[in-house]
């Protein structure tokens, strides 16, 4: 988990393959449970979206595979509130209704795993997106 925090700092304010790289890192890193909560408390969720809104090709799609494995498991739904209130779900509908093949696919799971909790299923269907 010592490798973390840098991650979240290029993936916030690294070059433009840094910021990739980074949020690629994370995806992986994201997978495992106790991680999924470190990258939560080291602000890595606010940099994720930003990428996911206005990256390039590249960094929205790893960004997007990163907040679908935040998002992933019945034990983060403290993530899950913290993505949508980042930002995070108008820019995933977006990627969803009109990114790359795989842009498309990760954000329509992260959007998927979001819907779990009442008030996001309510934010992205307000947001255009339908399941």
């Amino acid at each position: 988990a010592g490798g973390i925090a840098p991650l979240v700092a290029l993936a916030r304010g690294g070059t433009e393959k840094q910021k990739e790289a980074a949020a690629a890192a994370l995806v992986n890193l994201a997978r495992n449970a106790d991680n999924q909560v470190a990258i939560a408390r080291a602000g890595g969720i606010a940099p994720l979206v930003a990428l996911a809104r206005g990256g390039t090709d590249g960094q929205k799609e790893q960004a997007a595979g990163a907040l679908a494995e935040l998002a992933a498991g019945s034990l983060n739904d403290d993530n899950k509130v913290a993505i949508a209130r980042a930002g995070g779900i108008a820019p995933l509908v977006a990627l969803a209704r009109g990114g790359t093949d795989g842009q498309k696919v990760f954000a329509a799971r992260a959007l998927w795993t979001l819907a779990r909790i009442a008030d996001i299923r309510v934010a992205i269907a307000n947001a255009g997106w339908r399941f």
